[in-house]
């Protein structure tokens, strides 16, 4: 909520005048006191053997910033800069110092970081590869034929319950569905080699990217550590996206910045048991709830 209704919704349950001064102080206080507790969660995620990251786009002061999440299944860390890129992912300062398998969209400056290895969302490869589908079954010429992209999904959809939903993968179904997608892919490079518009240009980039980057696409299959999206990933933003989305921009940088502080904070907390309240009540004492040691 913004400041203002967060103010009216105190000042109804307490029975007293609330400001959005006053909550505006208090968020300030709170954000300072969450030093500490931050470091403290950058360092444990870049130590971690498997991370998400992902970003959004969210509007601070009339203008277009980026929200970066650092993630496990205990932390998470949620920065926000000016820019989307690199630059902003060193002042998070995971990426730097993070040797581990990162899990991540096929965005390019996440290639920057030589030490560390590759696990690419397949969320959004199938996603892509509906698309192309898609406009397969619509094209007269090709309406109810084979398509590469059809083959490359059903062979993730298929080693993904292979892999994670079955006590016994079944090594040699397992090596089939592998070869599925290695035979669409290279396929859908080829036939899309021609490029000779818009829309067949992305396609085979698509395919290529799919073909040249298969280890990191199926890390998940040699890899029982790596799971097969980046949905956890997508879930630490989510919450940006709502707020954004029911109260509108945040007016400055600063308040951004103490805004993610809290939602690190937060999140981190509910992921260890703790209760919303519980962590509020404490951080506004001044005695932030801070995680065990590792």
């Amino acid at each position: 909520m913004s400041k203002a209704r967060t103010a009216t919704a105190l000042a109804e349950l307490f029975g007293t005048p609330v400001s959005a001064g006053t909550v505006s102080s208090m968020t300030a206080r709170a954000a300072e006191g969450l030093d500490g507790f931050t470091e403290l969660v950058r360092a444990r995620i870049a130590d971690a053997p498997v991370a998400h990251f992902d970003e959004t786009g969210l509007r601070v002061a009339g203008k277009l910033r980026w929200v970066h999440s650092a993630s496990t299944g205990k932390y998470s860390l949620i920065t926000v800069h000016d820019r989307r890129g690199r630059e902003a992912m060193n002042a998070a300062g995971v990426l730097e110092n993070f040797t581990g398998v990162a899990v991540h969209d096929a965005w390019a400056p996440y290639d920057t970081y030589p030490q560390l290895s590759h696990a690419l969302c397949n969320a959004h490869a199938l996603r892509e590869l509906a698309a192309v589908t898609e406009l397969a079954s619509q094209d007269e010429a090709t309406a109810g034929r084979w398509c590469w992209a059809t083959q490359v999904a059903d062979a993730l959809r298929e080693l993904n319950i292979l892999i994670h939903h079955t006590e016994a993968p079944d090594a040699v179904a397992v090596v089939e569905q592998v070869r599925r997608y290695r035979d669409g892919v290279v396929i859908g490079a080829h036939d899309t080699r021609a490029r000779n518009s818009k829309q067949e240009r992305k396609h085979h980039a698509l395919a290529r990217r799919l073909r040249d980057r298969r280890g990191d696409y199926l890390r998940f299959v040699t890899d029982d550590r790596v799971p097969f999206d980046n949905n956890a990933g997508e879930r630490e933003i989510r919450m940006i996206k709502l707020r954004q989305k029911v109260s509108g921009c945040l007016r400055t940088l600063t308040g951004a910045e103490q805004f993610c502080a809290i939602r690190s904070y937060l999140a981190t907390a509910m992921k260890h048991g703790i209760n919303f309240f519980d962590a509020l009540v404490t951080l506004a004492e001044g005695r932030p709830w801070m995680p065990a040691a590792a």
